[in-house]
């Protein structure tokens, strides 16, 4: 006799199904873009949320930590848009092009679409697959390596509105991109984003997501966002998540990444409850130099998952990972790191550090750097610290009169400024350095 098992659902898993149920008809775009839709809701319906048995997500158990799926966050009205006008502080002094999105809507009237430069085209993601662009939806999902994950699945099914953007073959962007995605609802809400920007041959640009919501909201955000880089381009990619205390925020990165190009990847975490930021670059082309770090800040109950794999398929590319994580209070700070070198891919030169440093007996860091090489000739190293701050360090600074608060201050400051001083855009990197002094300032 078979008895079939199936898993039951829980609650979140359920509110999920049937909001896609209920929504699917007024979500933009045409046939083919329903069909991904529904192949996405059919491929999370045997998943389900990820839990701690799926290996990638072993330390951000979502199933236990999302109880409820809230609603699809409304169109936002004047009061959330008079709202969103007051957030994004933090890069206010930064001269970029800023497109903003108001609770997952693309906000033209608070977005800069006047005064961009030549070879630089951009589009409401919700717009274009509303018009049926067929260009649009054919690169849409071409990055796309992690089409069976349970995030990008629920991303890809319930995607309302992003960014489209295009970067012709050439161009050199003066000024950055700042993609705004700020959460100004009252209410618990959620909201799916997926941008996709394709840079062309020769071109350089720097692009800024950041991400932020009011404090006293409970609120979900999955976003993902498909970079396309051609060959010989130069690309700088900032994520700067600062997230209210009651939001769960899930990011994924898909970046295909040609030959002979520069790619540089930061991204700063210092707010939101539950964040995941998954990133998955494959390098497509030889001798490509890619130079990826991250920085995290974390206190009182924050949990902080980077989970990464960097897929060096061609011959020839460098890649240099760095990630710093401060955890104080009971925080928790994930890393998971994946190097892959292909059968092909000789000559690949990659190497990759992680490092938390704990300011408390009740943080946890949990660092798990990984390689896997199918080739021989190679130069690849990967390394995991976890510790306190340096007696003799502390001791040396204070036996030169500097205040034991200070002294600590300076230290803790030096180690976050390791991985920012890869920022290249220099007024980024010294508004983040400012960001992380006040974030010990107020560590008191």
């Amino acid at each position: 006799m078979n008895v079939e098992v199936r898993a039951m659902r829980t609650a979140a898993e359920q509110a999920l199904v049937e909001a896609f149920a209920a929504a699917k008809d007024r979500l933009p775009g045409g046939d083919a873009v329903a069909a991904m839709r529904v192949a996405a809701i059919k491929n999370f319906e045997t998943t389900g949320l990820p839990h701690r048995r799926v290996e990638e997500w072993k330390y951000t158990d979502l199933r236990a930590l999302m109880r409820d799926a809230n609603p699809l966050a409304a169109h936002p009205d004047a009061a959330a848009k008079a709202r969103a006008k007051s957030a994004n502080k933090l890069l206010s002094g930064i001269d970029c092009h800023r497109l903003v999105f108001v609770d997952g809507a693309f906000a033209p009237d608070l977005s800069d679409l006047d005064r961009m430069d030549k070879g630089l085209t951009v589009h409401s993601l919700a717009m274009a697959l509303a018009a049926r662009d067929g260009a649009v939806i054919d690169e849409l999902g071409r990055a796309q390596t992690m089409s069976s994950d349970p995030a990008v699945s629920l991303n890809t099914a319930f995607m309302g509105d992003g960014a489209v953007i295009h970067v012709a073959a050439g161009a050199r962007i003066t000024h950055p991109l700042h993609l705004v995605f700020v959460t100004a609802g009252g209410m618990a809400s959620a909201m799916f984003t997926r941008s996709l920007v394709v840079i062309g041959s020769r071109a350089q640009l720097t692009l800024i997501e950041s991400h932020e919501g009011p404090e006293a909201v409970d609120y979900q955000g999955n976003h993902a966002l498909e970079l396309i880089v051609g060959d010989e381009a130069e690309v700088d990619h900032l994520k700067l998540i600062g997230e209210g205390a009651g939001a769960l925020h899930i990011s994924t990165l898909l970046a295909e990444i040609g030959a002979h190009a520069t790619f540089n990847e930061f991204s700063f975490i210092s707010g939101g409850a539950v964040v995941r930021y998954q990133l998955s670059l494959r390098f497509a082309g030889e001798g490509t130099n890619a130079d990826i770090r991250g920085a995290r800040l974390l206190r009182g109950r924050q949990h902080a998952d980077t989970t990464m794999v960097v897929d060096h398929t061609a011959a020839g590319c460098t890649s240099r990972e760095m990630f710093k994580s401060v955890l104080d209070g009971e925080s928790r700070g994930i890393f998971q790191g994946k190097i892959i070198v292909r059968p092909g891919a000789q000559r690949t030169d990659a190497k990759m550090m992680t490092q938390a440093l704990l300011l408390s007996e009740n943080a946890e860091a949990d660092n798990k750097p990984e390689l896997e090489i199918f080739a021989d000739d190679v130069q690849c190293g990967h390394g995991a610290t976890a510790g306190e701050l340096d007696k003799d360090m502390l001791f040396y600074l204070k036996a030169r009169g500097i205040p034991a608060k200070e002294a600590e201050a300076l230290l803790i400051q030096a180690f976050v400024g390791e991985a920012i001083e890869g920022v290249r855009h220099e007024g980024v990197r010294d508004i983040l350095n400012a960001a992380a002094a006040a974030w010990l300032t107020a560590r008191g």
